[in-house]
């Protein structure tokens, strides 16, 4: 989403949010509020709620009641929405001020429509986008040759008897733990991240073990026929000692840990201050 539009909605106080289900729910009425710049948007959300609910849309099942704080002080129960929500409810808002985000998400569909029949302008728009925040070419080819990795085993996983979200994060974490002494969460926040991703915030080395555990794993799988949960566990385990022997056989070597507490954001900040 363009930077501007990133302020407009969702940074500052001008539309309040929360985290539900792991993810950030953001209130409907301060989002038209934004969007219309209406001096009631209470209101202006209810009439356009009821407007939905008669032609029968979608847009409403999308919004869930939650406690946000208001302007004096206390929680209210709120209409909130998540992404995916409140972007549903810039296409139903006729407004001029919506009609930026109505361009961007018509861009932002038509790419797609693009990437699925040439995949490779997928690849290419993930380089540009780490390139524009700074990212080296080096670190990049990294990056973008582990998320090719990721994806393998991931239908590897799919194919083998992986159903539930739950269940890639548990291969997951068998994978870094053994790999890194470390769950992904507890890698986060000895790296300080809150919601970041944690891949894009790791050194060559980190990157490059990570790769090793998991492209371990998905060589283990195949070598092995493997099938059902707890075959995979064993597997991911497996694969991930791999890159957890070889890691600390070069933290022996240089006596230094491999695992860093560094990650992008604090370089950036740093790269501010020097300036």
């Amino acid at each position: 989403m363009p930077k501007e539009i990133q302020i407009a909605v969702f940074r500052g106080k001008d539309v309040r949010r929360i985290i539900h289900n792991n993810e950030w729910w953001f209130s409907v009425v301060d989002a038209c509020g934004v969007l219309t710049e209406s001096v009631d948007p209470g209101a202006y959300w209810r009439k356009l709620k009821q407007r939905l609910i008669e032609e029968g849309s979608e847009v409403v099942t999308f919004c869930h009641g939650l406690k946000l704080e208001a302007a004096d002080g206390k929680k209210y129960e709120t209409d909130c929405a998540n992404t995916e929500g409140i972007l549903r409810l810039v296409q139903s808002i006729p407004s001029p001020k919506a009609e930026p985000f109505k361009r961007w998400l018509a861009k932002v569909g038509y790419e797609r429509i693009q990437e699925i029949e040439d995949p490779e302008l997928a690849t290419k728009r993930t380089r540009m986008l780490y390139k524009l925040k700074g990212y080296s070419d080096d670190w990049i080819e990294k990056r973008m040759r582990g998320i090719a990795i990721r994806e393998e085993l991931t239908d590897e996983w799919q194919n083998r008897g992986a159903q539930e979200e739950k269940d890639y994060e548990i291969l997951t974490t068998e994978i870094s733990k053994a790999a890194f002494g470390l769950t992904p969460a507890q890698y986060k926040k000895h790296k300080g991240l809150k919601r970041e991703n944690l891949r894009d915030h790791m050194d060559d080395f980190e990157l490059i073990f990570t790769m090793l555990g998991e492209r371990s794993t998905t060589e283990i799988h195949r070598t092995e026929d493997s099938l059902g949960m707890p075959k995979l566990t064993s597997d991911a385990h497996a694969g991930g000692a791999i890159a957890g022997n070889a890691r600390k056989a070069l933290e022996k070597r240089l006596k230094r840990p491999i695992v860093s507490s560094n990650n992008y954001l604090k370089e950036k900040e740093s790269q501010k201050k020097l300036k």
